[in-house]
């Protein structure tokens, strides 16, 4: 098989593309390829990475212009002509090469009220929601998002408006939105109304479209500026 040319981000935000030549190999991912460039071309090269299988979303770069899991996207469905341009996230700061600063995402996730809010105690049996119930299922839709910020990276919004929450930090929201033993749903819909919060998301999809859960950030979006319209007109908020 022909080696692959592949140029990898460089530094912090001053950076620049280095390149490389790498072996292809069959079912080669593009973590394949990062993680032997570390080992054997060049051993300063920073990158994060767990699990490889698609559980920890620690390991999502930019693969040629699009951000994704590197762990489970093989260079046959991406490389063009045997090409990669591997780079860090979009939208956040860069810590050195492939590693983001993710303190400003998960801090947006502080300030959409992201955290569950009970009204149990440890003495007392857990608060459940059926399986089957239509509750559980207004929850299913959004529970599965794991952090790995790649929606963040794809989103325009955030591109132009640093202050916007983000689909992550709003899915989160509207997930907890849902959630009935939550005791804090009006706070939370305060809290994702303002102008970096649900309404300023302009539908692109974008975030939807490359959520490696299939989550649909987009559609929790929608719902919360109706949950905040309502709350607006009902007093609650």
């Amino acid at each position: 098989m022909d080696n692959l040319q592949v140029s990898i981000w460089r530094g912090a935000e001053a950076g620049g593309f280095q390149d490389f030549e790498v072996p292809r190999q069959e079912s080669q991912t593009v973590l394949d390829v990062v993680t032997y460039v570390q080992r054997k071309c060049d051993p300063t090269l920073a990158y994060r990475f767990a699990c490889r299988v698609g559980v920890c979303g620690s390991c999502a770069m930019t693969v040629n212009g699009v951000s994704r899991w590197t762990c489970r996207t093989h260079v046959s469905k991406v490389a063009a002509g045997n090409k990669l341009e591997i780079a860090p996230l979009r939208n956040l700061p860069v810590v050195k090469d492939l590693v983001t600063d993710m303190r400003e995402f998960f801090d947006k996730w502080a300030r959409a009220r992201g955290v569950f809010t009970g009204s149990t105690t440890r003495k007392e049996k857990f608060a459940r929601v059926e399986p089957q119930s239509k509750e559980r299922k207004r929850v299913d839709a959004g529970i599965e998002c794991i952090g790995c910020g790649v929606c963040y990276s794809a989103c325009d919004v955030v591109t132009w408006n640093r202050d916007y929450l983000g689909p992550a930090a709003l899915n989160r929201a509207w997930t907890l939105v849902n959630d009935v033993r939550d005791t804090t749903r009006a706070e939370r819909l305060a809290a994702v109304a303002g102008d970096a919060g649900c309404h300023a998301c302009h539908t692109h999809i974008s975030c939807t479209e490359r959520c490696p859960k299939g989550l649909s950030p987009t559609a929790g979006i929608a719902g919360l500026k109706r949950a905040v319209l309502a709350a607006t007109l009902s007093g609650e908020i």
